[in-house]
């Protein structure tokens, strides 16, 4: 018999792990019952209030000409052999020049990158790519496509399609989690990381955990387990939700950035408003807690990562503690003004800040 204190037999150590994971698994669907729970309340009311506006929804037949802005760059496709998809994106800069790989986040798609686009052609091959289930990106139908270790493999792919063995990756919201795992199991291909609000996945992990305001804050992730009912609700009233997202006081641009006019709302829409177009990118939330935490942690290469401390979706205390994962020159920069959409909220700073970076030693000691 074991002493008090002492570690557990084999049979004790079963036992924890499947007691832990069923109550990970029970906090998951309470919590994803909850949100959904809030969610039909919300509908609701939308119903008493205004019926006629609460299932309008508009499909944009055309894109609004910014999408097709040349100075943005040009559009691309490309056929990843392996999973036969192809995969839409738009480049800047000469072919030849390092590459700047560039992942959105949700709900975004290639043009929340505009800004960087433009910038940073002067030195850069910068590529910003619709990511897998994303607008004109092949969105396959079942949710196992989606898993991370398929995302993780596209960026891969991608990198080689385009004739590169490296490149300066930048990632922001989800488009941040898949460059941390990139970063993480393809070391090799990264020579800088680049993250925008987004943590190392596993302090994101262990800290929504230990949090209940974090886990509150992450509710989204709950509530995308469901089928369907997520994408009708991004459809209510023509897409609210949507446009709340990028535009209110709570979770849209600050007052100090760089608003959003009402031609980038249009481009949002266009996207989003296709049929089937909200169902790819939802699915990548889908798997998500089937495939964290993880198995190896470590960043190797010289890391930044910039933060909104406005943000609404994420607290800004996981921003310091992702530096134990870095080893490597790590920089953490925190904006008090900035909101979750960093790159568009505050363009001129953000891409200051990734300049200074990018012109780093490389071999400088992490701080």
């Amino acid at each position: 018999m074991a002493r008090p204190g002492s570690a557990c037999s084999p049979p004790g150590r079963r036992v924890m792990v499947v007691a832990r994971t069923l109550l990970f698994w029970a906090l998951v669907y309470s919590y994803c019952g909850v949100c959904v729970c809030i969610a039909g309340l919300r509908l609701l009311w939308s119903i008493g209030r205004r019926p006629g506006e609460t299932f309008r929804w508009v499909v944009r037949e055309n894109p609004p000409a910014c999408l097709n802005d040349p100075s943005l760059g040009t559009h691309c496709y490309v056929r990843i052999k392996d999973s036969g998809l192809r995969f839409h994106y738009v480049a800047a800069g000469e072919r030849g020049k390092p590459l700047m790989l560039l992942l959105h986040g949700f709900p975004e798609f290639w043009y929340s990158w505009r800004h960087q686009l433009r910038e940073f052609k002067s030195e850069y091959r910068v590529v910003a790519l619709d990511l897998r289930g994303y607008g004109e990106t092949d969105a396959p139908s079942h949710k196992e496509n989606y898993k991370l270790d398929c995302l993780i493999t596209d960026i891969k792919d991608i990198l080689e399609s385009l004739g590169y063995n490296k490149c300066v990756l930048i990632g922001h919201d989800w488009g941040g989690m898949i460059a941390w795992l990139v970063a993480i199991c393809y070391p090799e291909m990264v020579n800088k990381l680049i993250v925008v609000n987004f943590p190392h996945p596993s302090v994101f992990t262990e800290y929504i955990l230990r949090h209940p305001s974090q886990l509150i804050k992450s509710g989204y992730y709950f509530f995308f387990q469901m089928p369907w009912f997520p994408e009708f609700m991004f459809t209510v009233n023509d897409f609210k939700v949507l446009r709340s997202l990028f535009t209110s006081q709570a979770t849209g641009i600050g007052r100090k950035g760089c608003r959003l006019t009402a031609e980038d709302i249009e481009a949002y829409l266009y996207i989003f408003s296709q049929p089937g177009a909200l169902t790819g990118p939802i699915n990548h939330y889908r798997n998500i807690f089937s495939c964290l935490p993880l198995q190896h942690h470590e960043v190797v290469m010289p890391t930044l990562l910039l933060w909104g401390e406005r943000d609404a979706f994420m607290e800004v205390e996981m921003a310091e503690i992702t530096r134990i994962y870095v080893k490597n020159h790590f920089r953490l920069t925190i904006l008090s003004e900035a909101s979750h959409w960093l790159q568009q909220d505050q363009p001129d700073i953000v891409n200051k800040l990734i300049w200074t970076f990018l012109k780093e030693e490389t071999t400088r000691k992490r701080e």
